[in-house]
Formats: structure tokens, C-alpha cells, sequence
């Protein structure tokens, strides 16, 4: 039974057992900061379990998408080592909200077990808490199970939490025999050692949803026991499928077969073959959470669920590096998850583009960094030694080269090494704390952290501000006279204004400035922070008069003037919202919001995307944004509920918490978001709109700087003198600056053409010397350096050696005096390759001697040089290994 007949035959059988059929939930789970990825079938229903959300219906049926992806402490290294394990799997799973309990749940089970897929009950084992009667009674009275085979465990194995926290119970698990011999006479030990040795598979969990666990452990009852159950696509279909492993199901080996594809080597199903799949099962595997985190809106990155995604990328990435590629792959098993996935998870075929450029763009990012990463490893851990890597060193690895902490630790087991992880700890922590003690100004110079408050900074708590209730005022109001307490620091005044119009920074959006104005003083608004109750403070030095420095002094009327040149802001965040929507309609609904800047001179906005802008969509956008600037309609604010905004079509920030109300931006026909941000009253004041640059800053991850109003008009002024100046220097009109450039490059062109054919000329007669020393005699072996120019096409030249060789094989050391690098290059004839020798052979004979790894077709290969003073060494290696298979080759 193929996969999707299994997962159709799931849902369906529940369908008819009265349950409501609900699409997977996401990978990253809404509005639950306990969790980062989605671990389990019940995640989307926490809040029914604890009776905070609605119940769609009684029970529900679900293929739910989940991950489980774990540090360098963890298990993400065993993925592709042993049958089971994975990064993205999906969980078949039937719930009850308080509709049915134990004996259903026992029934649907072993009626759909038995009946639907048709495994045979005599191989079936179930386990039960070990204090839960009524589960190991309903077993013996409902099944034909017999009391042998119902097994009592633990919590470690039969009491299921989602997490520290949250709805929890004791479980019972299906478990299939795969044991010739199949005694059921056995201890609890030896059949947990069945279970570890995948002799007895554990396929389907059913848990009894019966309390809610605090964080203190108390475990509360659930409003109505509940039922969540369990099923392992992936474990069922190597059962129905007859296969010992899950990545021989249909669910894998088409990305198997595609990764063979790619890197031109063979993968053997033969158990005692195991050991050398690894790689063509962790790119299966890889292939697909890439291809779904990426469908849910996950983007590479260094924080958080980015960096998982971008360490799983990079396992990947390193595998193939290993065996010889050198050119993105992983992207092929992204189209091929898409392909065979997309009909039940449409989210796959409607990101498709995105999904693979995004992959691509990652990889290269990562190939073009690992070769110095991976000369690291060589030198701190040689092959053939041991000993413990030491943390900084593991840190460096990460920080500089881009080496993943779990991919360090998986290497440095592969050679026989320790990693010193508390170093590592402590220097990322030393990183993280510079991070957060250092902030940027304007111009992107470092500055000392320093909010103005030092001396009431930490006392502010504890000032008597007379429960001064207060009320932001500058969505309307720049200028207002208000009451206020207020107190000193270190020579900064801060004030708690009862009617309050300077904006605190968020969304992106810069905090205000201006001026305060009492009795005879006034104070210059530097600096504005949060304060209790959601209020804010503001502060900054005095600039005119004198003022009482008593703390928590009262003021019954001040007034407080923001600087109008500051609310430039307003302008670049309505700005921000046309270019969010012209980006989405010229470039499709994969792009999302993943940062942003909003200053008074100028917005930043970070957005997801497959790559560079073409011209003309950039002038596309461009030209959206300044349409509905002088179209001018009205911005219109309003509070909503959330789900009320969300089911209007408001767009939210990914990954951003949200309360029970919104704040709610609408231009209307062109934006609708949440946002609690200042911005103009008519999309017209925005007055201009250009923008000044795009380009990339993370795989995946595009961004446009713009300018507006006078930022704008300046800007054109300077690019209008820019274009004289180039005129004056070129000696011609502006009208003419392209011509007369296009001219010089033509000219430039012609000599570089010239140098290019003396370059390859002298790689010829290289070539042809080589040929000549190694005599032309029946079948001949070809080895020695070869230096050519970077940028050479390795391809063109493998063409013009075999060519040349007649009957052979060849094998070089390509050094590339340009930047240092090397490589080996392997050519057979097509006589030689039909009695059993291949370039790729070669290769890997070569690269193997000098650390290294390769690989590639029958007639041309490449590979690696792990260290070049022992090139001239592998060289004699290939040539002995080949002569062994080809006598007539060792003369």
C-alpha cells in the first residue's frame, strides 16, 4: 500500500466514524511561544484541550506536518544513520474533544489496524501505564491481543506531554512484531531491547488526554478527558510496505533515486550496504524539511527557527560536498517534495519558485564559505588523529565560516574527536552579550548603550508616579499641554506624561523626539522607554531655564511638542505599507515582511523572495507605490479583535504576538495590516517615492531601501550633479553618458578576449606536453599538474584531453595560482569504461589520499584535494588502482 492510499484510508475511516476532516496545522504553531516547531498531531487543538478555544466539532481527523529537530546534544545526527529517525514527518492522528474516551479510542485503533490495512493481529503487541487498569482491561476485553503481549511501562514510555507544560495523560502504544520468532515469553527488558534493535516497531501512540501540568508539575484535570492519538505515516507504510526501513518506502526513494542523479553514484537497498547510503538518506530527508519549513514561512537565518532551517540546509549540503559536488543540489529534491507532496499539501506547488530559489541561493551562500570551513576542520581535527576540539575553535568554525555547532559535532565523531562544548557555550554567550550591549546610530557607528535614565533607571519602579494613568495621544495630537510627574538622573530629566504624543520605537519605526516646556525651563526629548502598565517615560538633558531636581515632582501643566522633522517617519511608514502591497501584487503571496526600518530620512524593509529584482520589477513597484500615493486616499485607523481583523484579510507580522484587540492600517483597495505604528493622514502626503537600492541579506531574504518626500527630491538633485560630474570627466553631453560608455567597454572587451586566448593557448600546450610524455602506444595513463586561470571551465578541458588521449585514462592536479585553490580532474576513454574503469573511480582514489572527497560520471569527474603536498602521492594511487583493473595501463 503506497503512502498517499494509506494516509487517504486514515481519514476516511474517521470521516466515517463521524469525525470532522482538518488540514494540518503549521510547522510553526500560532500563538504558542512554549513551542518553536510543531512536534505532534495535537498541537493546533492545546487551547480545545484546556477549554480556552472553541471545539471545531466532537472529534476531528488530521495528517498533521510536524518536526522534530534537535541540537549538537541530541539526536539530529542519527537522521540517515538508523531506520526511524527524522527531521519532518507526518502524523496521522484522531481526536476526541470529550466526545469518546479509552474504549473508542481501543476500538477505532485495532478495527482500522486489523481491518483497513490488514496487519495480522497475532503480530500486535500493546503497552499501557503501568498503573492505568482500565486501558489493560479494554486491550483483553475488546482485542485478541493476549495478556502476554500487553506490557506494563513507565512514564518514560507510556505518559505523553507535549511539552514542560500543557495538556498531558498516560498513553497506550500499538506495537508490530517483525521477529521470526515470535515468543511471546519475554522480560520488559528484552522486549524494550526488541523495541531499540527495530525488531518490534512502535507505530501508533494513543494518548489519554486527561490533565493539564503546570509549570510547577501539578497536573490539573482537563475540563473533559480527551483523546489524542498518534500514527506514524511514515512507520506504517514500511510495515505495509514490507521493507525494514522507512527510507525504502515510496515516501523516499524517489529523492533517493534523484540524489543518485545528481551526484552520479549508485545507492544499494542491501542491508549490508548501509553504512554507505547515509548521505542519500539525510538529503532525502533534509529535502523535505527544507521544502516544508520553507512553505510555512521559515526563512534561512542566524536566530532562532531561520537557524534550524539553515542547519539542516547545511547538513545536507556538506554530505554531497563530501562525495565530490561541487554545484547546488539540494533544490533538485526540493522540486521532486514538491512534486509528489503538493497534491495533499497545496501550500508546496504554490510556493514552488520560492521554495527552490531559496534553496539554491542558500546553498551557493553555503558552498562558497565551507571549503575554507572544512581546511579549518582538517587542520584542528586531522584525520587519522584524536583528541577534544576546542570550544573556541568550534565557536570560530560556526561564527566565521558558517559551520553549524551539529555539524561540527557530527564530523568530530566521524574522526574520532571530542568537542569542548561548555567553551563553545561560553564564547557564544560572549558574543550574544556584546550583541546586547551595543547599539547602532544613524550612520551605523557603535554606540555605548545608554537610555538616559542611569541614576532612576533602576529605581523608576519604586518613584511614586500617583498611579498617573496615561493616554498616547500622537496618532492625532504633535503638540499638547499636559500634566505630568517627573524626576532626575545624572543630569537627564525624565517625565510621565498623563497625555503622551511621543511614539516609543516598534514595528520598526523609530522613537520620537522634541522638547518638554515648564515654568521657566526647557528639556531637549532625547530618549523614550517603556515603563509600567504600558506606559512609557521620556528624557533628556536641559536646554534652557532651570529646574527643581526633587524626584517625582509634579507638574500640573507642561507642554510637550514633538519634533515635526522626526514625524518624517509617518511619510517612510506609509511608504512601508504601499511598497509591502506592491511587492506582494507584482511578485506573488510568498513575500512576507521579515524586518524593517522606518527613520525620518529614509525605510528599510526586509522581505522574503527567491532573488534579485528584475528591472523591470523594480520600476513595476515603484510605479505601484507612487499610483497610490497620488491617488491619495484616506489612511484609515481603526481597533479591532484580532480574529476579526485576521478574517478581514489583514496582513500580521510573522512570528509577532498579538493581544485580543488590534490596531488596524488601512489604505484603502491597496493595504490592510495590523500596526500600531504614526502615519499620514492621505497616502498623498507621502509626497514621493524612490527607491535606492535591493539587494540580499540571507538566503531568501531580500531588501529595498527607499527614500520619500524630501528625502526623495535631494536625492534627485544629487544623482542630477552626479551625472554632470560623469559628463565633464568622459568629455561629453549627459544625453550621451551611455554611448560614449558603451564604447570604452568595447574596448575593454577586445583586450580581455586577447588575454583570454593567450591564457588558453598556453593551457593547450600543457595539455599537450602531458599527452606527449605519456607515450602512444595502445592504452595509456595520463597524470601530472596542471595550473590553469580561475574561472576555467574544468568541462572544456576534460573535452580537450580525451580528445587527445586515444585510448586511456587520465588523471591531474589542478592548481589555480589565482587564489590558491586545487582540484583533481579525471577523464577515461570509452574503451576502457566498458571493461569497468570510471572517472569518477579515479577520483575518488585521489581525493581520498589527500583527505579529501570526489566523484562524478564514466567519462569526466572531479574532486577535492584535501592536502595538495600529497597530490603527487595520489596521483600514484589512482594510477596503481587503475592498473590493477587495467594491466596494459601500468607501463
Amino acid at each position: 500500500m503506497k503512502a498517499d492510499e494509506l494516509r487517504g484510508r486514515f481519514i476516511s475511516y474517521f470521516e466515517r466514524q463521524g469525525h470532522l476532516h482538518l488540514p494540518s496545522g503549521p510547522l510553526v504553531p500560532r500563538d504558542d511561544p512554549t513551542l518553536m516547531f510543531t512536534n505532534a498531531g495535537m498541537v493546533q487543538f492545546k487551547g480545545i484541550f484546556t477549554g480556552e478555544a472553541d471545539r471545531p466539532g466532537p472529534s476531528a481527523v488530521t495528517s498533521q506536518k510536524c518536526l522534530r529537530v534537535s541540537g549538537k546534544h541530541n539526536d539530529l545526527e542519527e537522521v540517515g544513520r538508523t531506520a526511524r529517525h527524522h527531521t519532518f514527518f507526518e502524523m496521522l492522528g484522531n481526536f476526541s474533544f470529550g466526545d469518546y474516551f479509552k474504549r473508542e479510542a481501543i476500538e477505532f485503533a485495532w478495527e482500522f489496524v486489523t481491518g483497513e490495512l490488514g496487519l495480522e493481529a497475532d503480530r500486535l503487541w500493546a503497552t499501557v501505564h503501568y498503573d492505568d487498569n482500565d486501558a489493560f482491561n479494554l486491550w483483553l476485553e475488546l482485542t485478541s491481543i493476549p495478556e502476554t503481549r500487553i506490557r506494563r511501562m513507565g512514564d518514560k514510555d507510556n505518559f505523553w506531554q507535549m511539552g514542560d507544560t500543557g495538556p498531558c495523560g498516560p498513553c497506550s502504544e500499538l506495537h508490530y512484531d517483525l521477529r521470526t520468532d515470535q515468543d511471546d515469553r519475554i522480560t520488559d527488558a528484552q522486549f524494550e531491547a526488541a523495541g531499540e534493535a527495530d525488531a518490534i516497531i512502535e507505530f501508533w501512540n494513543l494518548v489519554f488526554m486527561q490533565f493539564d501540568r503546570s509549570p510547577d508539575g501539578t497536573d490539573t484535570p482537563l475540563p473533559a478527558p480527551s483523546i489524542d492519538t498518534g500514527a506514524g505515516l511514515e512507520r506504517i507504510a514500511a510495515l505495509l510496505q514490507g521493507v525494514g526501513t522507512n527510507y525504502h518506502t515510496d515516501l523516499f526513494l524517489p529523492l533517493i533515486e534523484a540524489a543518485q542523479d545528481g551526484l552520479g553514484l549508485g545507492y544499494s537497498l542491501a542491508p549490508e550496504d548501509w553504512e554507505d547510503g547515509v548521505a542519500f538518506r539525510v538529503l532525502a530527508d533534509h529535502a523535505r524539511a527544507v521544502a516544508f519549513l520553507l512553505a510555512d514561512g521559515v526563512f534561512p537565518s542566524n536566530e532562532k527557527r531561520g537557524y534550524v532551517l539553515r542547519r539542516i540546509l547545511r547538513r545536507a549540503v556538506r554530505h554531497y560536498w563530501l562525495l565530490g559536488r561541487r554545484d547546488p543540489l539540494l533544490h533538485d529534491l526540493v522540486g521532486v517534495v514538491v512534486d509528489r507532496m503538493s497534491p495533499t499539501f497545496l501550500e508546496l506547488e504554490a510556493r514552488r519558485e520560492h521554495l527552490l530559489a531559496t534553496t539554491e541561493a542558500e546553498e551557493e551562500l553555503f558552498l562558497s564559505t565551507i571549503e575554507g570551513g572544512m581546511s579549518e576542520i582538517d587542520r584542528a581535527m586531522p584525520a587519522g588523529g584524536s583528541g577534544t576540539l576546542a570550544g573556541d575553535v568550534a565557536f570560530k568554525l560556526k561564527d566565521t565560516h558558517g559551520i553549524p555547532e551539529d555539524l561540527t559535532g557530527l564530523i568530530a565523531r566521524e574522526r574520532g574527536y571530542d568537542v569542548e562544548w561548555e567553551g563553545f557555550d561560553q564564547a557564544l554567550e560572549a558574543q550574544r552579550a556584546r550583541s546586547r550591549n551595543v547599539v547602532r546610530s544613524g550612520d551605523g557607528q557603535p554606540l555605548t548603550l545608554n537610555l538616559g535614565l542611569s541614576r532612576a533607571q533602576g529605581t523608576v519602579g519604586s518613584i511614586d508616579d500617583g498611579g498617573l494613568e496615561q493616554e498616547f495621544v500622537g496618532y492625532t495630537d504633535l503638540e499638547v499641554e499636559t500634566y505630568c510627574r517627573r524626576w532626575v538622573g545624572d543630569g537627564r530629566h525624565a517625565f510621565l506624561l498623563e497625555r503622551n504624543p511621543f511614539y516609543l520605537e516598534g514595528g520598526g519605526q523609530v522613537s520620537d523626539t522634541g522638547r518638554i516646556t515648564g515654568d521657566g525651563w526647557t528639556v531637549d526629548i532625547t530618549s523614550v522607554v517603556p515603563y509600567t502598565q504600558g506606559r512609557t517615560v521620556v528624557s533628556g538633558p536641559l536646554a534652557e531655564g532651570s529646574l527643581s531636581d526633587t524626584d517625582g515632582a509634579v507638574d500640573d501643566s507642561v507642554f510637550a511638542r514633538v519634533d515635526p522633522l522626526r514625524r518624517e517617519t509617518e511619510r517612510n511608514h506609509t511608504a512601508t505599507h504601499l511598497l509591502h502591497a506592491a511587492l506582494r501584487r507584482r511578485l506573488g503571496e510568498h513575500v512576507f515582511q521579515s524586518g524593517s526600518l522606518v527613520a525620518p530620512d529614509r525605510l528599510r524593509f526586509d522581505f522574503s523572495h527567491r532573488g534579485p529584482l528584475t528591472e523591470q520589477e523594480r520600476a513595476d513597484v515603484e510605479g505601484d507605490v507612487t499610483e497610490g500615493i497620488l491617488s491619495n486616499p484616506e489612511i484609515i485607523s481603526s481597533l479591532r479583535g484580532y480574529d476579526e481583523a485576521i478574517a478581514a484579510g489583514a496582513m500580521a507580522l510573522f512570528g509577532e504576538k498579538y493581544g485580543d484587540v488590534v490596531r488596524v492600517v488601512e489604505i484603502p483597495g491597496l493595504s490592510l495590516e495590523l500596526c500600531g505604528g504614526t502615519h499620514t493622514r492621505t497616502a498623498g502626503q507621502v509626497g514621493s517615492f524612490r527607491i535606492v537600492s535591493e539587494t540580499g541579506v540571507a538566503a531568501g531574504v531580500r531588501r529595498i531601501e527607499a527614500v520619500t518626500g524630501y528625502g526623495a527630491y535631494e536625492r534627485e538633485l544629487a544623482r542630477d550633479r552626479l551625472l554632470t560630474e560623469l559628463a565633464e570627466q568622459l568629455r561629453c553631453q549627459p544625453d550621451d553618458l551611455t554611448g560614449r560608455m558603451g564604447r570604452l567597454l568595447e574596448e575593454r572587451d577586445l583586450l580581455a578576449h586577447e588575454v583570454e586566448g593567450r591564457r588558453g593557448a598556453a593551457t593547450a600546450r600543457q595539455i599537450d606536453i602531458l599527452l606527449a610524455g605519456a607515450g602512444a602506444n595502445g592504452a595509456r595513463f595520463v597524470s601530472g599538474r596542471l595550473e590553469v586561470p580561475a574561472g576555467t571551465n574544468l568541462g572544456t578541458l576534460a573535452d580537450r584531453l580525451r580528445g587527445g588521449l586515444g585510448s586511456g585514462a587520465a588523471i591531474l592536479h589542478i592548481v589555480y595560482p589565482d587564489n590558491g585553490r586545487h582540484a583533481f580532474m579525471s577523464v577515461v576513454s570509452d574503451d576502457l569504461i566498458r571493461h569497468g574503469l570510471r572517472a569518477g573511480d579515479l577520483v575518488r582514489v585521489s581525493s581520498k589520499a589527500t583527505g579529501s572527497g570526489g566523484g562524478g560520471g564514466a567519462r569526466f569527474a572531479q574532486g577535492g584535494v584535501g592536502d595538495p603536498a600529497l597530490a603527487d602521492e595520489a596521483l600514484g594511487a589512482a594510477k596503481t588502482w587503475a592498473s590493477e583493473r587495467i594491466p596494459e595501463l601500468s607501463g
